[in-house]
C-alpha cells in the first residue's frame, strides 16, 4: 500500500515535537500509558449504557510486554480502539486529539476525566523508537488495522487481525549510542520505576511480565543439596498502585498508612510530625496530601535543596517539584497535589498559565499555617521539635520579599525567654507584659550565658520585664522587619533607648553630663578615631563601661555581614558609654588629676573591656595584656 504523508507539515512539526517539546525521553511511556487509560475510559463510559460491551471495570487493564532480543516494547490496552478513519485522524494528523473531542462531547452531559487532550503524546514514542506500529480494533467493528511509521516520512494503514477491541502500540527502539541507552527501557526495573514515577495512580492496573527468583523444588525422593539452588521465572505483576492515598476519604486512612506513604515517597526514615489531607471543590478542584517533616533534610539550608510539591493531573505526574505551590517560608512541606482543572501546555510538562496554581497555592498556605497553629497550641513538644528543624526558615520568611509575608508568619515564631527560660511566642510575651511596659525588649548575640549578663539589660531586669534572647543571626533582621507587634515596639537593650527613665532621672543625667564633660573629652582625645563619641550611660548599673553602635546597624549585624561577605569592611561607629556612678569612673577622674599617663591607660583599658563585653575583637590583644601587667606593677 502506498505510504501516506502526515497532514500537518509533517517533517518540521514532528521534528519539533521529538526534539523540543519534551525535555525527558522517558516521558514517552507516561504519554502512551495515559493514551491507553483514555481509551479504556471511553469504553468504560460506553459500558454504562451498552450492555453488549461485556466488560466490567475490573476487566480493564494496560499491559507492557518486552522483547529484549528484538528491542521491542508493546503497550496494550483493551479500550475503545480505533477505526481506520480514526487512525487517519488521530495518528495521521499531528495535534489531533480524539480524547479532546470525546471530552468536549461529554462535557454537556456528564463530567468525564480524560488525561490526553492535545494529540501529541503519541509522537513522543519517536524520541526513542526508530519505528512505531499501532494495531487497533474498534469496539463494535470486525476489522482491525495496522498503522506503521518510521517517522516524518509518512505512514501506512493496512487491514490486519486482532482478537478483541483495543490497541497495541509497538515500539522498535533505536540503537544505543554513547549519549543515550535506549535499551534501558526494556529492563523490568526501569519500566517499573517509570510507571511508579509517572503513572502510579492511573486508575486501571498496569501489568507487565517481570523476572523473579525462587528456590528450586527438590523432586520427591531426591537428595536435598547442601545449599539451596535457585531458578528464575517470569510472572505477570501489577506495577501501579492505582488508587492514590489522597483520593481516599480521610476517615478511611490510618495514620500508619500516611506514615508509610510519606517514608516511601519522600525517602525519610522518620514519620512526619503532621499530615494535612484536604479535598477542595470550587473554582479549582483539587486534592492534596501534605506532610510537615520531623527533621530538616541534610541539604535543606543549601542552594541544592529543591522545594515544591509533586503536581499530578488526574493521577499522572506532571511536575516533580512545583515551586509555585509553596511560599518560601513553608518550603519544608512535602506532599502531592492532584487536580483535573490544570491548564497544561502541549507537552503536559508545564502549565499554560498559573491562575489555577495561584488559587491552589493561596489555599494551601492557609491550610499549612492553620495546621502549624494547631500544633503550636495543642502539642507544645511537637511544635518545639518542628521549630528546632524549621524555625529559621520561618524567620527568613519574615524578612524575605521586603517583609510582605511577615503578618502571615509572625505568630508562628518563637524566641528564648529570659523569665520563662524556654521558647515562647510573641503573643505569649505580650500577654505576660505588665500594663506599664511599653516595649518588647530583646538582646542579640551568640550565647545565652553572655546575653544573660549583658550590662545594658540591668534596668530592664530591675523592672522585672522579660527579655527575648535573639541567638539566630536572622533574629535582629526579623525585629527590624516587624517593627512592632501588637502595637508594641521592639527594643534592643544594647542599643536602643529603653524608655525607662523618668523626667527627674533625665534631668539628673543631663546635670551629670555637664559635670563629667572634662573626663569624657579626655577619654575621647585618648582613644581618637577608635570611637565616634564618649558619653555617660543611661542604662549601666553595676558595670563601669559598655560600647554601643551608632544608630542604624548593630554589632551583630556587622558580624553577620562580615561573615557572609568577607570583603565587607565597613564597621559600625563605636560609642563608648561610662557609668558615672561606678567607682572606676572616680578612679579615672583622680588619675587625670594626678597621673595623666596612667589615666590614658585607664581609658584604653576601659575601651578594650567594653569591646570584650560586646563580643567584639580586640585590635591588639598583646598590647591589652601588657597594659594590664603595667598597671598591676
Amino acid at each position: 500500500m502506498a505510504k501516506k504523508q502526515f497532514k500537518a507539515e509533517s517533517k518540521r512539526l514532528l521534528d519539533l515535537m521529538i526534539n523540543s517539546i519534551y525535555t525527558h525521553k522517558e516521558i514517552f511511556l507516561r504519554e502512551l500509558i495515559s493514551n491507553a487509560s483514555d481509551a479504556i475510559d471511553k469504553l468504560a463510559y460506553l459500558a454504562l449504557t451498552d450492555q453488549n460491551v461485556g466488560l466490567s471495570r475490573n476487566d480493564f487493564a494496560i499491559t507492557l510486554t518486552t522483547d529484549e532480543k528484538m528491542g521491542i516494547l508493546t503497550v496494550s490496552d483493551n479500550g475503545i480502539g480505533m477505526s481506520r478513519e480514526e487512525m487517519e485522524e488521530n495518528l495521521g494528523t499531528i495535534a489531533k486529539s480524539g480524547s479532546y473531542q470525546f471530552k468536549k462531547t461529554m462535557e454537556k452531559t456528564e463530567e468525564v476525566d480524560i488525561i490526553g487532550q492535545f494529540g501529541v503524546g503519541f509522537y513522543a514514542a519517536f524520541m526513542v523508537a526508530e519505528a512505531v506500529s499501532v494495531i487497533s480494533k474498534k469496539y463494535g467493528e470486525e476489522q482491525a488495522y495496522l498503522w506503521q511509521s518510521a517517522g516524518a516520512d509518512g505512514y501506512t494503514v493496512t487491514p490486519c487481525e486482532k482478537d478483541g477491541c483495543g490497541t497495541d502500540v509497538i515500539l522498535k527502539f533505536k540503537k544505543d549510542t554513547e549519549d543515550e541507552k535506549y535499551s534501558r527501557f526494556l529492563k523490568d526495573y526501569e519500566l517499573r520505576a517509570l510507571v511508579r514515577k509517572y503513572s502510579d495512580y492511573i486508575r486501571y492496573p498496569i501489568r507487565m511480565e517481570v523476572e523473579k527468583t525462587r528456590e528450586k523444588e527438590v523432586p520427591e525422593g531426591a537428595e536435598k543439596p547442601e545449599k539451596p539452588e535457585y531458578e528464575t521465572y517470569r510472572e505477570i505483576e501489577t506495577v501501579n498502585s492505582m488508587v492514590p492515598l489522597w483520593q481516599r476519604a480521610k476517615k478511611d486512612v490510618k495514620q500508619e498508612e500516611y506514615d508509610s506513604f510519606y517514608r516511601d515517597k519522600f525517602y525519610d526514615f522518620e514519620a512526619p510530625l503532621s499530615v494535612i489531607h484536604t479535598s477542595v471543590e470550587g473554582a479549582v478542584s483539587y486534592k492534596a496530601l501534605l506532610f510537615i517533616p520531623a527533621k530538616a533534610p541534610y541539604d535543606f539550608y543549601t542552594k541544592d535543596f529543591k522545594k515544591g510539591l509533586q503536581l499530578y493531573a488526574s493521577g499522572v505526574l506532571i511536575m516533580e517539584n512545583c515551586e509555585d505551590l509553596l511560599p518560601d517560608h513553608f518550603r519544608f512541606v512535602r506532599g502531592v497535589v492532584d487536580s483535573q482543572d490544570l491548564s497544561l501546555n502541549i507537552s503536559r510538562e508545564m502549565l499554560q498559565h498559573d491562575r489555577q496554581l495561584k488559587l491552589i497555592a493561596v489555599n494551601l498556605e492557609k491550610k499549612i499555617r492553620a495546621e502549624l497553629e494547631k500544633l503550636r497550641d495543642n502539642d507544645a513538644e511537637k511544635y518545639e521539635k518542628f521549630f528546632d528543624a524549621f524555625g529559621a526558615q520561618l524567620k527568613y520568611g519574615v524578612v524575605a520579599d521586603y517583609g510582605i509575608h511577615k503578618e502571615s508568619v509572625q505568630d508562628l515564631l518563637m524566641f528564648r525567654s529570659a523569665n520563662a527560660e524556654k521558647r515562647i511566642t510573641l503573643k505569649q510575651y505580650v500577654d505576660a507584659m505588665p500594663e506599664e511596659q511599653k516595649k518588647i525588649y530583646f538582646a542579640a548575640g551568640e550565647g545565652l550565658g553572655r546575653l544573660a549578663q549583658l550590662p545594658q539589660a540591668e534596668p530592664v531586669r530591675e523592672k522585672g520585664y522579660d527579655i527575648l534572647y535573639f541567638t539566630d543571626e536572622v533574629d535582629e533582621f526579623v525585629a527590624q522587619a516587624l517593627g512592632v507587634y501588637a502595637e508594641k515596639q521592639f527594643c534592643n537593650v544594647a542599643t536602643d533607648d529603653l524608655g525607662l527613665e523618668s523626667a527627674e532621672s533625665k534631668e539628673e543625667t543631663e546635670k551629670r553630663d555637664e559635670e563629667a564633660k572634662p573626663v569624657l573629652e579626655f577619654v575621647k582625645n585618648t582613644l581618637g578615631d577608635k570611637v565616634r563619641e564618649v558619653r555617660l550611660s543611661r542604662n549601666l548599673r553595676s558595670h563601669p563601661v559598655c560600647v554601643v553602635p551608632e544608630a542604624g546597624m548593630s554589632f551583630e549585624m556587622e558580624k553577620y555581614f562580615s561573615r557572609v561577605n568577607p570583603e565587607f569592611k565597613e564597621k559600625v561607629g563605636r560609642i563608648l558609654e561610662l557609668n558615672a556612678e561606678h567607682p572606676v569612673f572616680a578612679a579615672l577622674r583622680k588619675a587625670m588629676e594626678e597621673d595623666s599617663a596612667k589615666a590614658e591607660k585607664y581609658a584604653k583599658l576601659l575601651y578594650d573591656q567594653a569591646l570584650l563585653i560586646a563580643d567584639l575583637p580586640l585590635e591588639d590583644p598583646t598590647a591589652y595584656t601588657d597594659m594590664i601587667c603595667s598597671l598591676m606593677q
